[in-house]
């Protein structure tokens, strides 16, 4: 087996990170396209500001660290909770104080 060579990767200082919480993921045969989006309440037209591409190898890898991260998260501080009977959308942008749909039936 080939031996594994350690990559230094430098991160430039003016590296802004960006949050986001709205991902669109499409693939073709050969490559996954992944488009990330800030949305913001009261905006209407939220636009793109990352795109990454991949080819379906390296989404694999992807895939792997990001279920091996997920599971070392969960180990030191807990399950993540995903919201159910809702749509993850409503209940990340429900208004403060407005009930949740089970609440409302009551």
């Amino acid at each position: 087996m080939a031996d594994i060579k350690q990559i230094r990767v430098q991160i430039p200082e003016d590296l802004e990170p960006r949050y986001v919480n709205v991902a669109y993921i499409t693939h073709t045969p050969s490559e996954f396209l992944l488009d990330f989006v800030t949305m913001l309440p009261g905006l209407t037209n939220p636009k793109v500001n990352t795109r990454l591409l991949f080819s379906p190898l390296g989404m694999k890898l992807v895939q792997r660290a990001l279920n091996e991260n997920i599971k070392r998260y969960e180990t030191a501080f807990g399950e993540i909770k995903v919201p159910q009977g809702s749509t993850l959308a409503d209940e990340l942008f429900r208004s403060a104080g407005s009930p949740s749909p089970d609440e409302s039936d009551q």
